[in-house]
């Protein structure tokens, strides 16, 4: 996507990502954060809790997907497209390894997948169509509440699972990074409203996935 891309170009391309993020067809670019690590000797309520924490983390990070594709399909910079898809790449390692790690606790990923994905991309579509101020805005404040969750699961995690609690530890780091990055390039704040909305779908996710 080294041009703007037209609407066919923008739905191949999301198609394309769309099957490789759904089908675990997505491989890190940087090794796993908990690759020293031996697997923990958890309960089975304590392996329950961490896979179902897991799979939240690895819906949004299909969404993640989803958001950033959309959005740099409708972004008119190329400067601001660049941004959006080196960012796309540190998420596609967080997907990764969000995967990875739901396999060895034996847990399965969303049944939701394509949902999310799908409307992700409608909204970040949407964002991105609003300029590119307020699509990196967007990005801000998504990474921002990102982190907010992730902070949340570190506290739920299970106080054995080390590997669990690595993984997510190096994803807060990067969405920081992002979000810094993003109103660094020029993204502004959004609405309050706005806000709000985007805190409601978070964590319509958030619940969601942690059952299904």
């Amino acid at each position: 996507m080294s041009r703007r891309l037209g609407w066919s170009d923008g739905l191949i391309a999301a198609l394309d990502e769309g099957l490789r993020t759904l089908s675990g067809a997505v491989a890190a670019s940087r090794a796993r954060p908990d690759g020293g690590l031996d697997e923990p000797r958890l309960s089975a309520r304590d392996r329950r809790t961490s896979g179902a924490l897991m799979r939240v983390n690895h819906a949004g990070e299909i969404a993640a997907q989803a958001l950033y594709v959309g959005q740099a399909v409708a972004a008119r910079k190329p400067a601001t497209r660049a941004h959006l898809l080196d960012a796309a790449r540190e998420e596609r390692d967080h997907l990764d390894w969000c995967r990875a790690r739901l396999d060895e606790l034996g847990a399965r990923p969303s049944l939701l997948g394509p949902f999310w994905y799908a409307g992700s991309f409608c909204i970040g579509l949407a964002a991105g169509a609003l300029g590119d101020a307020v699509s990196l805005g967007f990005v801000s404040e998504t990474e921002r509440q990102v982190e907010a969750h992730l902070e949340d699961h570190l506290e739920r995690l299970p106080p054995g699972d080390a590997k669990s609690r690595a993984i997510l530890e190096a994803m807060a780091e990067d969405e920081a990074h992002h979000g810094t990055a993003a109103r660094l390039a020029g993204g502004i704040p959004l609405p309050a409203p706005v806000r709000s909305a985007m805190s409601i779908g978070g964590e319509v996710l958030r619940r969601t996935a942690y059952l299904l």
